[in-house]
């Protein structure tokens, strides 16, 4: 399917949720929808599925004006943060009841399906339970594979995976992005999440407040953002900004415009020195340990800093630790806020 939306706003009362956009969205791959809570990320997805009418501007569907089009009259599947299933039926049945609908297989063809996705979604255990009968999670993973079962070409998930634990997002993650890449479906995937969109791969649109920012490849977006929001939203800690950055790093005039914003992403700064490095020396302000990282909250002269360390580090609240960065890891912004410059990246000439 090619999805398109032109000159598409919309505004509800006074408020303005959506500002002037266009976006055509990648066919038969993934779009990932990625900014903070009411970045407009669910108003747009309604309007692309049909529960909602924008206020000005049309949605077309492989060159088909579908503005206004009902979403019973579409082939649309969808998945939202709060899990729906029917309550009287089995989860199973649940599975099952889009391939019924269509009436193109047989009963065994149907099991086959059922089984392969509930196994995929880590469900299969609770086939014969009624929704009622499962926590939240298993209940969202219900959603998850009739969704996934209909084979839509449009499929729709508003952070489908916000309510799971960590452990299974992290596993459902890798199994979605095979599901996706297997299917002939055009997905759209809000989140608010920079690694989700990473993992997903795919194409993806950084929103905030109501806009628009950059639509491109994954990877594109995420190393050359085009501007400071852009690069603020696909960032995780956000990326770290030094106003003036050449004055705050004292370094010699001509090395970068004086009026240039320096951002450097945490994982870009470290505790061990390289040559041609810059230290810059402060107090620890705060240490978290995530995952298998420790993220260092640290205040400098020039600001303060995070810094995302591999393994697990201990540091003393209001101790001294000098961290270091390369300049060639940094990303150059304009008084405007447009990026100027770049980390050149693995598939740079």
């Amino acid at each position: 399917m090619q999805l398109t939306l032109s000159e598409m706003r919309h505004q509800v009362g006074p408020d303005t949720h959506l500002y002037p956009l266009d976006l055509r969205l990648k066919a038969d791959t993934v779009t990932v929808l990625l900014g903070a809570t009411q970045a407009g990320k669910t108003t747009l997805m309604r309007l692309m599925a049909g529960l909602e009418t924008p206020s000005h501007g049309q949605v077309m569907v492989d060159g088909q004006d579908v503005t206004g089009m009902p979403v019973r009259q579409r082939n649309v599947a969808m998945v939202y943060q709060q899990f729906i299933n029917y309550p009287s039926m089995t989860v199973f049945d649940n599975i099952a009841s889009p391939l019924r609908l269509r009436g193109r297989l047989d009963s065994a063809a149907i099991s086959q399906r059922v089984l392969s996705l509930a196994d995929k979604l880590h469900i299969a255990p609770f086939l014969k339970r009624l929704p009622a009968e499962l926590s939240g999670g298993q209940q969202q993973r219900v959603a998850l594979a009739r969704a996934l079962a209909k084979d839509a070409p449009l499929m729709l998930l508003d952070e489908p995976l916000v309510n799971l634990d960590y452990k299974l997002r992290e596993a459902l993650r890798e199994e979605l992005a095979g599901l996706f890449s297997a299917g002939n479906s055009t997905v759209v995937y809000a989140t608010t999440e920079p690694t989700e969109a990473l993992l997903l791969g795919g194409w993806t649109a950084v929103m905030d407040a109501g806009e628009l920012l950059q639509y491109g490849p994954t990877a594109e977006v995420f190393h050359r953002p085009s501007s400071i929001r852009v690069a603020r939203a696909f960032s995780d800690p956000p990326m770290n900004l030094l106003v003036r950055g050449a004055q705050s790093l004292g370094l010699p005039a001509g090395q970068i415009a004086p009026e240039a914003t320096l951002g450097l992403r945490a994982s870009g700064l470290r505790v061990q020195s390289r040559p041609g490095d810059i230290a810059l020396t402060g107090t620890v302000e705060l240490a978290e340990i995530s995952g298998s990282d420790t993220f260092v909250h640290v205040q400098t002269a020039a600001g303060e800093l995070v810094a995302q360390l591999v393994g697990v580090h201990f540091f003393e609240l209001g101790a001294t630790i000098t961290l270091y960065l390369d300049l060639r890891d940094a990303h150059l912004f304009g008084e405007d806020g447009r990026l100027l410059s770049a980390p050149r990246t693995a598939g740079d000439c």
